[in-house]
């Protein structure tokens, strides 16, 4: 891949700016594209990102030694300079150019015109070896950024290796190795043990268990049965299996997440913008309040010496360098992403951190999130018709409606409705179905739809803590489904890790109020209101929006659609299974666990305070160092700290998000 190896053998350049680094895409996988990943030369690689650096250390000792060490003539009085230019070279060099290339492209207060500026003036009244000293740390420096942003983007690379370049395709017996980019849907493919599933598709094979450890950050076995789906990434753990291909190679859930992931880094938080801005601001500041500390005394002071105040002018741009700032603000928040990533949750973009870190209130939807969504008919019961009527009709019914509870009276009926004719069916929002079924009218759906359609029915049903389908044949009431849903084993350590942060659990389900009430008392979540349609949960969501509380909202990121849209935050639970959830929700949990939800506040919160401590500590230490570089109490060994040291302990910092368990 022409790409990826330019970035790792090319790219790593000293004169890099981690901005430019972070910016870059992770990187583009086209069709074509081939995973030959050199992972050999890692060693050598980083061996080559510090050989200008020890060169350049090197000359310099050979420089200071022959300074020191040779008998001071004429000769070695004019030549020492010399010594110093070579020992300069290599780590000088690549940010010389880069400062010229900066300037031709309008980009004149760079860093790297601070340092070159810096070092120069040092060689010009000749303070050789600090001038030297002063770039081979600022070299240095650059290796360690590039290897802090290598670290952030491990996690992407181990995602972009989970999508196979090749599947062998099955033709009858005869079995053919493609490339993936070229099968089409409908053909079939042959996965065996420890391979990974290139495309998604269907499972042909009877039963099959796979690690889906690279989508979902779970490391538990899926096992899939016949005709369930199987996704891109999936690796087969036992049995010769076939898969059918549904999806083309680009359009497969893998390729959209890795497109979102990708994508990620270019939405910036708040924190972000404003270093950018400031820095721009900032640096031309620096360089005039330079200038003004090297001339401005000559009005003032009668023994004004040229040098003494040039060298403090130098020190100064070396301490005002924003190397810190620029670099381990971008790195802190990439890191957050893939910390995040590791844990099965994909973040839109940086700034929804900064957003989870600051959520109040988050408001759930029950069926799917706190529960499983897989339904159960615990009891049918018919009024005045024999209930195997009663359930071929509803059943046929149901076979237009793509509703989880509707799945479940098909399983119960098991076939029987296959027979009957079904026609004008109307899906009536947040109340049920209609339609014709052998010419019978049939309502199936909440109370509230025999309510919209005035039919009577047994107010009893109103209390039980099930799921209710009521059925009506021809306008008149003839009986009802108790549906049951299980809450997900998580659900009740999610909202008891979400209490002890402070955050306040909001339940909203068009389930009726005895269900929704029995599954918040359960799980001791703070409000529950059922009974609601799509227009009352965003009523909901605006009442809790007046009293100024930063909401993140848990739902299929589909059917609640308008309420993730009010939402400051909107996060879709199990991702893998909706294209459309992933192009709804700012944040994807690729699994179904509502815990992940605790999670993904507390990596933003991590995030955000790993960041702020970044920006406290390199404003705290530039400022008192520049105070004192001004004031001609520091040399520039403290500027080098307060510049490249500052920056490296801001790097780790950083750094320390993707080793955190959460």
């Amino acid at each position: 891949m022409e790409h990826q190896h330019k970035y790792d053998k090319e790219g790593k350049q000293l004169c890099c700016t981690l901005e430019e680094k972070i910016n870059q895409k992770t990187e583009n996988h086209s069709d074509d594209d081939g995973h030959d990943h050199d992972h050999s030369s890692g060693n050598e690689s980083t061996f080559k990102m510090f050989l200008p650096a020890l060169i350049s250390f090197a000359l310099l000792l050979i420089a200071i030694a022959f300074d020191n060490y040779l008998p001071q003539t004429w000769f070695t009085g004019r030549t020492r300079i010399i010594w110093y230019v070579v020992a300069y070279f290599p780590v000088g060099f690549p940010v010389l150019k880069e400062a010229l290339e900066s300037i031709r492209k309008g980009e004149v207060f760079s860093e790297f015109l601070l340092m070159s500026i810096a070092t120069i003036g040092a060689f010009a009244i000749g303070e050789y070896p600090e001038g030297v000293a002063v770039m081979l740390f600022y070299a240095v420096g650059e290796v360690f950024q590039t290897l802090a942003v290598q670290r952030a983007k491990t996690n992407i690379k181990l995602l972009l290796d989970q999508r196979p370049d090749e599947a062998t395709v099955m033709n009858g017996e005869n079995a053919t190795i493609k490339k993936a980019s070229e099968i089409t849907i409908g053909e079939i493919i042959q996965l065996k043990p420890g391979e990974k599933l290139a495309l998604d598709g269907k499972l042909l094979s009877d039963t099959a268990s796979f690690n889906t450890a690279a989508l979902t950050g779970e490391s538990k076995p899926d096992t899939k049965q016949k005709d369930e789906t199987v996704l891109a990434g999936m690796i087969n753990l036992n049995t010769v299996v076939l898969v059918e291909v549904t999806t083309a190679y680009t359009d497969s859930k893998l390729s959209k997440i890795l497109e979102m992931v990708q994508e990620a880094t270019a939405k910036k938080a708040p924190t972000e913008l404003f270093i950018r801005k400031f820095a721009k601001i900032y640096t031309p500041i620096v360089v005039l309040l330079a200038i003004a500390i090297c001339l401005l005394p000559i009005a003032f002071l009668d023994n004004y010496e040229f040098n003494d105040w040039l060298y403090r002018a130098l020190i100064f741009l070396v301490i005002s360098c924003p190397c810190a700032l620029v670099i381990s603000i971008p790195l802190g928040y990439f890191g957050g992403i893939g910390a995040a990533s590791k844990n099965g949750i994909l973040f839109k973009g940086s700034n929804f951190l900064d957003l989870m870190a600051s959520i109040q209130v988050v408001v759930m939807d029950k069926t799917g999130t706190l529960t499983k969504g897989v339904f159960k008919v615990q009891k049918v019961v018919a009024v005045d018709i024999p209930e195997a009527d009663l359930v071929k009709y509803t059943a046929a019914l149901e076979t237009k409606s793509t509703h989880p509870v509707g799945t479940a009276i098909i399983e119960y009926a098991k076939g029987t409705e296959k027979n009957a004719t079904v026609t004008d069916v109307e899906e009536i929002a947040g109340h049920g179905l209609k339609g014709k079924v052998d010419g019978n009218e049939i309502l199936a759906g909440n109370v509230k739809l025999m309510k919209k359609f005035n039919i009577s029915y047994d107010v009893e049903i109103n209390t039980t803590p099930f799921t209710i389908i009521v059925i009506a044949i021809n306008q008149k009431y003839a009986g009802y489904f108790l549906i049951a849903d299980e809450i997900k084993e998580d659900a009740k350590e999610a909202i008891q890790s979400l209490h002890k942060i402070n955050v306040k659990t909001v339940m909203l389900s068009g389930d009726k109020q005895a269900v929704v009430d029995a599954v918040a008392k359960e799980l001791e979540i703070d409000q529950a209101y059922g009974d609601l349609l799509p227009e009352n949960k965003v009523e909901k969501i605006e009442e809790l929006k007046l009293q100024n509380l930063k909401i993140a909202f848990v739902g299929d990121g589909v059917n609640d659609a308008p309420v993730v849209a009010l939402a400051d935050v909107g996060i879709a639970m199990g991702g893998l299974g909706s294209d459309a959830t992933i192009e709804t929700a700012d944040i994807v949990i690729q699994n179904d666990q509502p815990v992940k939800i605790f999670t993904a506040i507390n990596i933003g919160k991590q995030t955000k305070k790993i960041v702020w401590q970044n920006i406290t500590m390199a404003f705290v230490v530039k400022g008192i160092v520049l105070i004192l570089g001004a004031g001609g109490l520091a040399t520039m060994w403290e500027a080098v700290f307060a510049d490249v040291g500052v920056a490296l302990l801001a790097i780790l910092n950083a750094v320390r998000i993707q080793r955190m368990k959460f």
